[in-house]
């Protein structure tokens, strides 16, 4: 057995080789597990996955690498989410939103200026509507899937990474796993398996088809795709986020450089000025920027501090322990954007993660020391780590935010003519008969080498098909998280927050689905019957197929509309989000 990468264990000194693990070969010390349900990869799409299985009854098993559950929310660190306009009231499901009501249940009851807003964000951050610290949502995620856990429908592995999977006839029939903690090797025998992992890495194992980095126009039929040769390293940069604490003028927390710094300053380059895309034709309408670290500079909606604050200390009492601003750093000035680990041996993982923690680290130095400072010298000293928001000895995250990894060849790929407001004119996306959720962001990909800016553009609102989640061919396996059938453009709309979650959710409905009934998923895929009782489900659960944005998932008609509207029986105002737009003799139908 080759030596396998712990992601935790890399640091930004010494010997990358460090951070890997010699499990050698399990023998005869393998442990046996049997379940229905497998999730490969414990992160915001994994766990929503397993929790979604679990809510159906279905005995599950949940492997995470890392020790913190949540992905993306959590051990990555974008604990300020990247969601929609419309998401207060419609657009997520309605687990997602118990989620977000249980991160902010604590808060309210830490400040009682958060207790009596209506929507309370406790980072009054300008690019969200939510942040929080990411422990909080551990514990909400962990606090979830408890009566689960309690009642023995649901086992949660940490700090295991599967490594191996046997494949017979085209379907997976066990997965050999190891403990990085303690090497102990279990092999678990599932009935259907879920592949969450960030890099998409259950893939390979399975042998199943998959995608790296940007396609040709040829195969996509992207306006926008690669002219002529596939670029495989061509992969979104990744990113080690950090938090700080702003302690005040006149204190000083600056850390050590750290190896390469000059390098990274001048290459990266280290600064507030950042290149602006938001029109509607992709990679047009772009502008430089220049922000301020603690303040808002002109045409600006803020300075980087309120980017993804996490806390505003302004909204907590005296003695609730937020004596000052805590701040999460994700900015073009810490992505990694070198090399790609996709389909690297463990050692060059190893290496380029920890080439993106010096990235990271320089950023945090240049912070501290050469920052511009208006009116003043350089440098913000008194922006202070604190390893203790991730639990880590550098205070970068767990696991790097991974924008970009492998993407399951699938019965369905999702296309960008399908999605941008270029191609799209009306008030929504493409229509899928075969919708299993929402999302809504723009195309937001970031650059991929030294020499690219990156590229974003608006989309319309838009549906995930239940096509993107199934293989071509190996057939009880499923995506369940930014591995799903997106290609190098669309899966710069589809990674983000409520996106995967739902994503992840629908995968856990479907293989609960198909072990009740008796079926492949390419099976409900292909039958109409079988694909409408699987969306009955689906909103029964309250997962919306279709954008009504003033029906959310408590609202008395949410399941007839949403059904009606999938299967294109009730069809949608070509110029508005609202069912308040429907002729009156529908609106009275459904009661509206």
């Amino acid at each position: 057995m080759a030596a396998l990468l712990d992601v935790m264990a890399v640091r930004a000194t010494g010997d990358p080789g460090a951070a890997l693990v010699d499990c050698g070969e399990p023998g005869g010390r393998v442990e046996e597990r049997v379940c229905e349900v497998l999730v490969v990869g414990g992160g915001t799409g994994g766990v929503a996955a397993a929790l979604a299985a679990a809510r159906a009854g279905r005995r599950v098993c949940l492997l995470e690498e890392t020790d913190w559950v949540g992905g993306q929310l959590t051990a990555q660190g974008v604990a300020a989410l990247d969601e929609h306009e419309h998401i207060e009231r419609f657009g997520g499901t309605r687990s997602y939103y118990v989620l977000r009501e249980a991160i902010r249940d604590h808060y309210r009851r830490l400040s009682p200026a958060l207790a009596s807003a209506k929507h309370p964000n406790p980072g009054s951050c300008w690019v969200t509507r939510l942040a929080f610290e990411p422990r909080v949502a551990v514990q909400a995620l962990l606090g979830m899937a408890a009566p689960h856990v309690d009642a023995g429908r649901l086992e949660i592995l940490a700090r295991a990474k599967a490594v191996r999977a046997e494949v017979l006839r085209d379907r997976i029939e066990s997965v050999l796993a190891v403990s990085l903690d303690d090497r102990r090797w279990t092999r678990i025998r599932p009935v259907i398996v879920i592949d969450a992992t960030e890099l998409g890495d259950l893939l390979p194992l399975a042998g199943a088809e998959y995608v790296v980095g940007a396609e040709t126009k040829a195969e996509t039929g992207e306006p926008h795709a690669q002219p002529l040769e596939p670029k495989a390293h061509c992969v979104q940069s990744f990113t080690y986020t950090f938090v700080l604490e702003n302690t005040g003028p006149g204190h000083s927390h600056v850390i050590p450089e750290p190896e390469r710094y000059e390098h990274y300053r001048d290459g990266q380059p280290f600064s507030l000025r950042i290149h602006v895309h938001g029109g509607e034709i992709y990679g047009e309408e772009t502008r430089w920027l220049e922000y301020q670290v603690l303040d808002q500079a002109p045409g600006t909606k803020g300075g980087l501090w309120t980017y993804r604050r996490l806390i505003d200390a302004s909204l907590f009492p005296s003695g609730s322990g937020y004596a000052d601003d805590i701040s999460m750093i994700n900015w073009p000035g810490n992505d990694y954007r070198d090399r790609s680990i996709l389909d690297r041996s463990p050692l060059e993982q190893a290496g380029a993660l920890q080439d993106a923690k010096r990235v990271s680290l320089g950023f945090l130095h240049w912070l501290q020391t050469e920052a511009p400072r208006p009116g003043a010298p350089p440098g913000f000293p008194e922006l202070k780590p604190r390893p203790d928001v991730f639990d880590t000895a550098d205070a970068l995250g767990k696991h790097p935010y991974i924008r970009e990894c492998r993407r399951l060849r699938s019965l369905k790929t999702i296309v960008e003519q399908e999605v941008s407001a270029e191609y799209q004119r009306g008030a929504r996306a493409q229509h899928f008969q075969d919708s299993v959720g929402l999302g809504w962001y723009p195309i937001d990909i970031h650059n991929s080498g030294p020499d690219d800016v990156g590229v974003s553009c608006r989309t319309r609102p838009f549906q995930i098909p239940l096509g993107a989640l199934i293989p071509v061919r190996v057939r009880n396996l499923l995506a369940g998280a930014k591995n799903l059938g997106a290609t190098h453009i669309t899966n710069g709309c589809y990674r983000l927050h409520p996106i995967e979650w739902n994503v992840g959710e629908a995968a856990g409905a479907l293989a609960a689905f198909v072990l009740e009934n008796g079926h492949d998923p390419a099976a409900v895929h292909a039958d109409p019957r079988l694909r409408r009782e699987f969306q009955r489900r689906l909103v029964g659960e309250g997962i919306p197929l279709y954008w009504f944005t003033d029906v959310g998932v408590d609202h008395p008609a949410f399941s007839a509309l949403q059904l009606a509207a999938v299967t294109g029986e009730v069809t949608g105002a070509p110029d508005r989000l609202e069912a308040a737009a429907l002729p009156a003799d529908v609106r009275r139908r459904f009661g509206l």
